[in-house]
């Protein structure tokens, strides 16, 4: 199984970083208003994601980044603009 961190940004620019193993289903939930976190911060975009063979490694990296300054989250997520997407509910 595959496990992805990823950062979501909501509309009022909160960045968002969690893990997950279904990726969509996660998102729907963030979009969705299922997430105590995000639920009145909607619309949200997803920024970045990051897949990981072990639940181990994501939680590892999920630290990391919520450990960093916004500037280094910004910095990561200008570098993977490519893989930016817009994601709404079902």
């Amino acid at each position: 199984m595959n496990y992805y961190v990823y950062i979501i940004k909501c509309h009022d620019n909160y960045l968002y970083t969690g893990i997950t193993s279904n990726l969509k289903k996660r998102l729907d939930e963030h979009s969705n208003g299922l997430s105590k976190l995000t639920k009145n911060r909607l619309p949200i975009t997803l920024q970045y994601s990051e897949k990981h063979d072990t639940r181990i490694a994501a939680a590892k990296k999920e630290k990391e980044i919520k450990g960093w300054s916004r500037k280094k989250k910004d910095l990561l997520i200008e570098r993977s603009k490519p893989n930016e997407e817009k994601f709404t509910p079902n």
